[in-house]
């Protein structure tokens, strides 16, 4: 007899699932932001920029694979 754990009946993976999706959506736009911010200063890091570019690539492919998960396939 389980208490106070609904996640069982509920399918139990979209609750963390969307948790996840919307931490990486904002750390996709706090990457944009910095980008932005980066790239304004005239002496700005090309190093550091060129990670900042790879992390957000690296979001949004997760970012995509998450909501294809997520979304059911609709055979047509």
């Amino acid at each position: 007899m389980a208490v106070g754990n609904d996640n069982e009946d509920n399918g139990g993976d979209e609750a963390p699932a969307a948790l996840e999706l919307a931490r990486l959506r904002e750390e996709h736009r706090d990457l944009d932001s910095a980008i932005a911010a980066l790239e304004a200063m005239t002496a700005g890091d090309r190093l550091q920029l060129q990670r900042l570019k790879k992390r957000k690539l690296f979001l949004r492919d997760r970012i995509n694979y998450l909501d294809d998960q997520n979304t059911p396939d609709i055979i047509a």
